[in-house]
């Protein structure tokens, strides 16, 4: 998958985890793994290598469906397309 994917799930857990009313520390503590993991999946610094059993994790969590973190609707994808299209030229310009 690219990069842009794990961003996106990133974002989500990030977007739920605020709307739960967690911190990054209070999930972390939740779910027995270190702020610093739960950051860098935040962050979609796992890239080709977030261990499923952490997603799993993360969504009991914050009480959704894994599903909810690594699907994306019509909407989302074409925000997420663009985002990609856009880290796509900055490459190509440095």
């Amino acid at each position: 998958m690219d990069a842009w994917v794990y961003k996106q799930i990133g974002n989500k857990i990030a977007y739920y985890r605020r709307m739960r009313g967690f911190t990054q520390e209070a999930l972390a503590r939740e779910i027995n793994i270190s702020i610093s993991s739960l950051s860098k999946v935040e962050r979609g610094g796992y890239n080709n290598n977030i261990p499923m059993s952490m997603l799993i994790a993360i969504a009991r969590g914050l009480h959704i469906e894994l599903s909810t973190l690594v699907t994306f609707n019509a909407d989302e994808k074409e925000m997420f397309w663009e985002e990609a299209i856009k880290e796509k030229h900055k490459s190509k310009k440095a």
